[in-house]
Protein backbone atom coordinates (compact mmCIF):
# COMPACT_ATOMS: atom_id res chain seq x y z
CA UNK A 1 0.00 0.00 0.00
CA UNK A 2 1.48 3.62 -0.95
CA UNK A 3 1.50 6.34 1.54
CA UNK A 4 -1.14 8.27 -0.60
CA UNK A 5 -3.42 5.09 -0.51
CA UNK A 6 -3.28 4.88 2.70
CA UNK A 7 -4.06 8.84 3.59
CA UNK A 8 -7.06 7.90 1.09
CA UNK A 9 -8.17 5.12 3.61
CA UNK A 10 -7.39 7.36 6.21
CA UNK A 11 -9.72 10.46 4.87
CA UNK A 12 -12.75 7.90 3.83
CA UNK A 13 -12.59 6.71 7.53
CA UNK A 14 -12.65 10.69 9.02
CA UNK A 15 -15.53 11.42 6.55
CA UNK A 16 -17.22 9.00 9.23
CA UNK A 17 -16.56 10.59 11.80
CA UNK A 18 -20.33 11.97 13.08
CA UNK A 19 -20.81 15.37 14.10
CA UNK A 20 -20.62 15.46 18.29
CA UNK A 21 -17.78 12.49 18.03
CA UNK A 22 -14.19 12.72 18.10
CA UNK A 23 -11.35 9.97 17.65
CA UNK A 24 -7.65 9.25 17.74
CA UNK A 25 -5.10 8.86 15.50
CA UNK A 26 -4.02 5.39 16.72
CA UNK A 27 -7.93 4.24 16.96
CA UNK A 28 -8.07 4.94 13.29
CA UNK A 29 -4.74 3.52 12.24
CA UNK A 30 -6.45 0.37 14.01
CA UNK A 31 -9.15 0.10 12.18
CA UNK A 32 -7.43 0.53 9.18
CA UNK A 33 -5.58 -2.42 10.15
CA UNK A 34 -2.18 -0.76 11.05
CA UNK A 35 -1.97 -0.45 14.96
CA UNK A 36 1.37 1.35 14.62
CA UNK A 37 0.76 3.58 12.56
CA UNK A 38 -0.92 6.89 14.36
CA UNK A 39 1.84 9.13 13.69
CA UNK A 40 0.98 8.42 10.07
CA UNK A 41 -2.47 9.19 11.05
CA UNK A 42 -1.37 12.45 12.08
CA UNK A 43 0.86 13.02 9.17
CA UNK A 44 -2.39 12.59 6.85
CA UNK A 45 -4.28 15.05 9.10
CA UNK A 46 -1.21 17.71 8.79
CA UNK A 47 -1.09 17.32 4.23
CA UNK A 48 -5.28 18.51 4.18
CA UNK A 49 -3.46 21.84 4.58
CA UNK A 50 -1.61 21.59 1.44
CA UNK A 51 -5.15 20.36 -0.14
CA UNK A 52 -6.97 23.67 0.72
CA UNK A 53 -7.68 24.47 -2.76
CA UNK A 54 -8.71 21.32 -3.36
CA UNK A 55 -12.76 20.54 -3.33
CA UNK A 56 -12.49 17.28 -2.92
CA UNK A 57 -10.32 17.17 0.32
CA UNK A 58 -12.63 20.68 1.89
CA UNK A 59 -15.39 18.86 3.49
CA UNK A 60 -12.95 16.53 5.70
CA UNK A 61 -13.85 16.80 9.57
CA UNK A 62 -9.96 16.72 10.20
CA UNK A 63 -10.42 18.60 13.42
CA UNK A 64 -12.55 14.96 14.69
CA UNK A 65 -9.31 13.67 15.21
CA UNK A 66 -7.25 14.12 18.29
CA UNK A 67 -4.79 12.69 20.55
CA UNK A 68 -5.70 9.07 22.67
CA UNK A 69 -6.09 11.39 25.82
CA UNK A 70 -8.37 13.59 24.40
CA UNK A 71 -5.70 16.29 23.94
CA UNK A 72 -6.24 18.87 20.94
CA UNK A 73 -2.16 18.77 19.73
CA UNK A 74 -2.52 19.26 16.08
CA UNK A 75 0.19 21.85 14.89
CA UNK A 76 0.13 24.15 11.88
CA UNK A 77 -0.96 27.63 10.49
CA UNK A 78 -4.62 26.62 9.33
CA UNK A 79 -4.81 23.74 11.52
CA UNK A 80 -4.25 25.45 15.07
CA UNK A 81 -5.32 24.22 17.94
CA UNK A 82 -7.58 27.09 19.18
CA UNK A 83 -9.42 26.74 15.72
CA UNK A 84 -9.21 22.63 16.16
CA UNK A 85 -11.33 23.49 19.76
CA UNK A 86 -13.59 26.49 18.24
CA UNK A 87 -14.67 23.61 15.37
CA UNK A 88 -15.57 21.05 17.73
CA UNK A 89 -17.85 23.51 19.56
CA UNK A 90 -19.50 23.94 16.39
CA UNK A 91 -19.85 20.43 16.04
CA UNK A 92 -21.76 20.14 19.57
CA UNK A 93 -17.91 19.00 21.43
CA UNK A 94 -17.43 20.49 24.93
CA UNK A 95 -13.42 21.50 24.48
CA UNK A 96 -11.82 22.61 28.35
CA UNK A 97 -9.84 25.46 28.92
CA UNK A 98 -6.75 23.50 28.31
CA UNK A 99 -7.93 21.89 24.83
CA UNK A 100 -9.20 18.56 26.45
CA UNK A 101 -12.35 16.48 25.30
CA UNK A 102 -14.09 14.31 27.47
CA UNK A 103 -13.44 10.57 25.29
CA UNK A 104 -16.04 8.84 27.49
CA UNK A 105 -18.76 11.14 26.60
CA UNK A 106 -17.71 11.97 22.57
CA UNK A 107 -15.71 9.27 21.67
CA UNK A 108 -17.11 7.32 18.22
CA UNK A 109 -16.81 3.79 18.39
CA UNK A 110 -15.32 3.58 14.90
CA UNK A 111 -16.29 1.59 12.01
CA UNK A 112 -16.99 -2.15 11.86
CA UNK A 113 -14.75 -4.50 10.02
CA UNK A 114 -17.11 -4.65 7.17
CA UNK A 115 -17.57 -1.07 6.39
CA UNK A 116 -14.20 -0.94 6.48
CA UNK A 117 -13.66 -3.66 3.65
CA UNK A 118 -16.63 -0.98 1.43
CA UNK A 119 -14.01 1.46 2.09
CA UNK A 120 -11.74 -0.57 0.06
CA UNK A 121 -14.02 -1.30 -2.65
CA UNK A 122 -14.99 2.23 -3.46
Amino acid sequence: MTESSFYQQIYAVVLHIPRGKVTSYGRIASMLGAPGAARQVGYAMSALRYKADDSKYNNIPWQRVINSQGKITIKGSRFNKLQQAELLREDGVEVSEDLKVDLDKYLWGGLSWQEIEKLGES
